[in-house]
C-alpha cells in the first residue's frame, strides 16, 4: 500500500507554520482578487486559501500566485480529483477538501500540490492516518464538536495536527490555537462579505492585522 512521502508532509507542515490564520476566500467578481490579496498580505497574512466555490477560484489563483510569489496559494473546497488537477494545473500550492473519499486521499499521495484533507471525525482522520496523513482540516469544527472534539482526538493520536476551519470567529480563533494539535485556524470572518461588497481594503487588511494581534497577545 503506498504512503504519503515525508517531502509531502514537510511541504503541508511548512504550510501550516506560514501563519496561523487561514482566510477562506470566495471570489464572486475576479476584479476584487488582486486588491483583497493586497489587503490580507498587508495585513499580515501569509496563506491564502481560495475555495473553488465559484467559476473565478481557478482564475484567482493563478493571478494572486504571480502577485505574490511570497505568499502560500492553494484551493479550498475541492471535492474531485479532476478540481484536484485544474488547481494544480492553475499554479495551487495546497490543495484543501471539505471531506475525504478513497480518490483523493490516493491522489494526493502524489500529487504536485500537497493535499491537507478534510475530517470531522475519528474513523475519517484514521482512513487518512493508515496512508501516512497526519495533518488535517477539521471540518466543520464547531458542528462536529469544537475545542472539546480536538482534545479528545489529541488522546489516542498524539502526532495529529489540525487546522480546524468551519464557525470559527475572531474572539474564539486563540483558544482553538492555544491547544497543541493545532496549528492554524480557518476562517471566513477575514473575508466578511459587507467589506466585499464595499471594497473596503484597508478593513479587511485592519480584520487581518487585528486578529493576528488577538493571537500574539495570548
Amino acid at each position: 500500500m503506498s504512503q504519503l512521502s515525508m517531502h509531502h508532509r514537510h511541504q503541508v507542515q511548512s504550510l501550516m507554520a506560514a501563519c496561523p490564520l487561514v482566510p477562506v476566500i470566495t471570489i464572486t467578481d475576479p476584479d476584487q482578487v488582486i486588491p483583497l490579496g493586497r489587503a490580507l498580505v498587508d495585513g499580515g497574512i501569509r496563506i491564502l486559501e481560495v475555495t473553488l466555490r465559484t467559476e473565478h477560484g481557478l482564475g484567482a489563483i493563478h493571478q494572486l500566485r504571480k502577485a505574490f510569489p511570497d505568499v502560500w496559494v492553494g484551493a479550498g473546497t475541492v471535492v474531485q480529483v479532476s478540481q484536484y488537477r485544474e488547481a494544480e494545473v492553475a499554479g495551487a500550492q495546497f490543495v484543501i477538501t471539505p471531506g475525504v473519499t478513497e480518490s483523493i486521499l490516493d491522489y494526493g499521495l502524489t500529487a504536485q500540490a500537497p493535499l491537507l484533507p478534510g475530517v470531522s471525525t475519528i474513523s475519517e482522520m484514521m482512513t487518512g492516518y493508515r496512508l501516512g496523513y497526519r495533518e488535517f482540516k477539521f471540518f466543520p469544527a464547531e458542528v462536529a464538536g469544537g475545542i472539546p472534539a480536538l482534545k479528545a482526538f489529541s488522546g489516542p493520536f498524539p502526532d495529529v495536527t489540525f487546522c480546524p476551519t468551519g464557525g470559527i470567529r475572531r474572539d474564539t480563533a486563540r483558544d482553538y490555537l492555544a491547544l497543541p494539535n493545532v496549528a492554524a485556524v480557518g476562517g471566513t470572518w477575514l473575508t466578511p462579505a459587507d467589506k466585499l461588497a464595499a471594497g473596503d481594503w484597508q478593513g479587511l487588511s485592519d480584520i487581518a492585522s487585528g486578529s493576528l494581534r488577538d493571537i500574539l497577545a495570548s
